[in-house]
């Protein structure tokens, strides 16, 4: 087979020289490497060529092969560079100028707080439930806690009704019953999630958060409540707080009790409400109160982040006003 490598690429030189864009850069490569290029119709012709005379031509071949990607690749590379120069120029862009930073968003103050407390929780061993039920019945909101009829919180002055029976739940504590209607013993979870109550001035909103603890297992009693609710605070604010627990009621506890900070100005502020699970709870569910009891607390996310930032106006949480949001941009408490 009369072949000449060296007249071969002196060729494919000479056009590689002409080439000045990208496109015809392309047209060069399929014009000697496509599958009906020059190089694979030289290829098929050594089938007819003897052995050893085949492997020296293709030897020959892959060597060209070689040769011609390298240097399309390096002519890709050097026009790609020369675009981009003649853009530059074009533009005249000044890189010496500082850069422009994108706005880049964060998370809510009340998003990020909820997950501040559920990282505490978690590490005491708590199942964090987020897929709470916000549109709830009487059974659930209020007839299974102990709540009576009578109750201020059953009045339409003070709670979303849709009907009769279904309501925008007021507290997270519905989700004590959902979780001991399972009967999966022992039970510790932490529910964060929206409530609704009619309520709205500069420390009330018809809808904000709230966190619902529940413990439910043998020898549960209230000092683990104590110490619960304390290492929870001392690490929330990381450092020692002073607290006291002041007897209360709430119709699903007995003991019930409110639990107060030590402010900065030496006055004590409510900060959350707790107590053990009414035994009438869980014998109405069939669990042996005399073998199992349980603690529960509840936490009002709006009124810890006010605490943790000296806000006096919860409505601004809800206003969109970035002026005041952007302030919490590189807030983190964890």
């Amino acid at each position: 087979m009369d072949f000449d490598k060296v007249i071969f690429l002196k060729k494919f030189n000479v056009h590689y020289n002409q080439v000045i864009t990208i496109k015809d850069l392309e047209k060069l490569r399929i014009h000697y490497l496509g599958k009906k290029g020059i190089v694979v119709t030289q290829i098929k012709k050594i089938q007819y060529v003897p052995l050893l005379e085949r492997k020296k031509i293709g030897i020959i071949f892959n060597d060209i092969k070689k040769y011609i990607i390298n240097k399309i690749a390096l002519k890709k590379k050097k026009i790609q560079l020369l675009n981009i120069q003649n853009k530059i120029q074009l533009k005249k862009q000044d890189f010496s100028l500082p850069g422009r930073r994108k706005n880049i968003g964060a998370l809510h103050p009340i998003t990020n707080m909820i997950y501040y407390i559920e990282s505490i929780f978690v590490r005491l061993g708590f199942k964090i439930i987020h897929n709470g039920f916000e549109i709830e019945d009487t059974y659930h909101n209020f007839d299974a806690l102990n709540i009576p009829n009578y109750h201020p919180a059953r009045q339409n002055q003070d709670t979303f009704w849709f009907d009769t029976n279904r309501l925008l739940r007021t507290q997270t504590s519905n989700m004590q019953i959902h979780e001991i209607k399972k009967k999966e013993l022992p039970i510790k979870i932490l529910v964060p999630g929206k409530v609704y109550r009619k309520d709205y001035d500069y420390t009330h909103s018809p809808m904000f958060h709230q966190v619902e603890g529940l413990i439910i297992d043998k020898n549960i009693n209230f000092t683990n409540l104590k110490w619960i609710i304390n290492y929870f605070l001392d690490f929330l604010f990381n450092k020692k707080m002073k607290i006291r627990f002041r007897c209360s009621y709430f119709p699903f506890t007995i003991l019930s009790a409110e639990v107060d900070i030590m402010h900065t100005n030496n006055n004590w502020l409510e900060i959350l409400g707790c107590g053990m699970v009414h035994p009438e709870i869980l014998n109405r569910f069939n669990i042996d109160s005399k073998k199992y009891s349980g603690l529960a607390f509840g936490i009002g996310i709006e009124r810890i982040i006010m605490l943790y930032y000296g806000i006096d106006d919860l409505r601004l949480f809800l206003k969109n006003d970035l002026k005041f949001l952007q302030q919490f941009k590189r807030s983190r408490y964890y």
